[in-house]
């Protein structure tokens, strides 16, 4: 029985041990993420261990990459690595995209690489650009682009606006491009708008500007509002501008509010321009404010 055993466990062993080295010569199963590293061109990517058929799938994936960089333009893209029909579109890409940059007036632009028909257009387009900041009065306007027509369109829109400026006061208005007829409007609108400072009582008011009407306007109308700045008790009252009747009634005013701040118990009082009533009705004042303070406490 022994013999048996023996012989038994002799056989097992024979069937395990090519097994293992069946086991140990397979090889080990691909890992994607490697494969899918190199077709993207993305680092950690292991070469030597792809197969010849994912060696032929990272050969298209760059492939592909080097299209689409060529495409849009890319400093990755390596024209040599394109055949004759990828490189015509990718010069046809091109053209179009410098055909934009030339359209749209961008520094990049290279208008050599236009075929003539197409730079008839962008110089077309150019001179349009120009003729609206010329009309527009931008900085960049180049005047020596204009055709004799757009010169005379673009010199009256300048008239135009500077006759607005002029008519605003603004600093900018050029007077010497007037007409006699514009200079007298501009000149009309001046005064209106120095009448109108001098009356708000602006400090940019000319009153050397001033008709002898208009003089006599703008004085009676800083005397009633002197004369209510001064009814009311106003820090910009100049009394010495007063008449007499004014400044009776000015003081009036003053001696009321004088009796109105002592009732209230102001700090601007001054008990000592009160007389014997006045006094008494201030007096009251506190004892019925006294006697309002302390009703509350007495209530059970």
């Amino acid at each position: 029985m022994a013999v048996r055993f023996g012989s038994g466990f002799a056989c097992l062993a024979l069937a395990v041990v090519p097994l293992q080295a069946q086991k140990r010569a397979a090889p080990g199963s691909p890992d994607p993420s490697n494969l899918l590293n190199c077709v993207r061109g993305l680092a950690h990517c292991d070469i030597s261990l792809l197969t010849p058929d994912e060696i032929k799938q990272v050969a298209q994936g760059a492939r592909k990459r080097n299209i689409d960089y060529c495409m849009d333009g890319s400093a990755l893209c390596d024209p040599t690595r394109l055949n004759t029909q990828e490189a015509k579109a990718v010069d046809a890409s091109r053209y179009r995209r410098n055909l934009e940059k030339c359209f749209e007036g961008t520094p990049s632009c290279d208008p050599l690489l236009l075929t003539p028909k197409d730079a008839v257009s962008v110089r077309d387009s150019a001179a349009a650009r120009n003729f609206d900041k010329c009309t527009e009065g931008s900085a960049t306007c180049d005047p020596t682009r204009l055709t004799p027509e757009q010169a005379k369109s673009v010199q009256a829109v300048a008239s135009r606006r500077n006759m607005d400026r002029c008519m605003e006061g603004s600093p900018t208005c050029d007077p010497l491009r007037l007409s006699p007829g514009e200079l007298a409007q501009v000149r009309a609108d001046a005064l209106r708008r120095n009448v109108r400072r001098c009356l708000d009582g602006s400090s940019t008011c000319d009153p050397l500007q001033l008709s002898e009407e208009d003089s006599k306007t703008v004085h009676a109308t800083l005397e009633r509002r002197n004369l209510a700045n001064c009814q009311s008790g106003l820090a910009n009252c100049r009394p010495l501008d007063l008449g007499e009747a004014d400044l009776a009634a000015v003081r009036a005013a003053f001696h009321s509010r004088n009796v109105e701040s002592c009732k209230h118990g102001l700090p601007e009082c001054d008990p000592s321009l009160l007389n014997g009533p006045e006094m008494a009705s201030v007096v009251a004042a506190f004892q019925q404010r006294s006697n309002r303070a302390r009703s509350p406490q007495t209530q059970p």
